[in-house]
């Protein structure tokens, strides 16, 4: 799970997303082709994450087929499903709006990172030496 999602990038996963629960996956052999799960349940929404497919395996149907079965999951327990896309992710986007999923709300997020070596200090109470 964690190579596929390193390769394929569909968002943050960590070695303990798993434990949110609900993944799910289809192989081809020993390889982890397709998967998808669900990460967050915010009351009754709860968040498809993590669709992603192997690119040796792309076009297969093997997301539609994850998502169906996260979408059937989701309403059976009647609850409502959401997932968030890269806006130039255009061949997920039709797979998802083929699905019924429509755009709710444009977000824009921005990574912050710590530069090593880097401090930042406030000077504004700091003796003067």
């Amino acid at each position: 799970m964690l190579s596929l999602t390193k390769l394929t990038n569909p968002g943050p996963f960590a070695a303990k997303t798993i434990d949110f629960g609900h993944y799910y996956g289809i192989f081809e052999g020993t390889q982890l082709a397709a998967m998808t799960g669900q990460r967050f349940h915010p009351f009754e929404y709860a968040e498809i994450s993590a669709v992603c497919t192997h690119p040796d395996h792309a076009g297969k149907g093997y997301a539609r087929l994850l998502l169906l079965q996260q979408l059937h999951r989701i309403q059976s327990a009647g609850d409502i499903p959401f997932l968030h896309v890269r806006y130039d992710n255009e061949r997920a986007i039709k797979v998802y709006e083929d699905l019924g999923f429509v755009t709710r709300k444009n977000v824009y997020f921005y990574v912050m990172t710590k530069s090593l070596g880097v401090a930042l200090r406030n000077t504004r109470n700091t003796p003067q030496h």
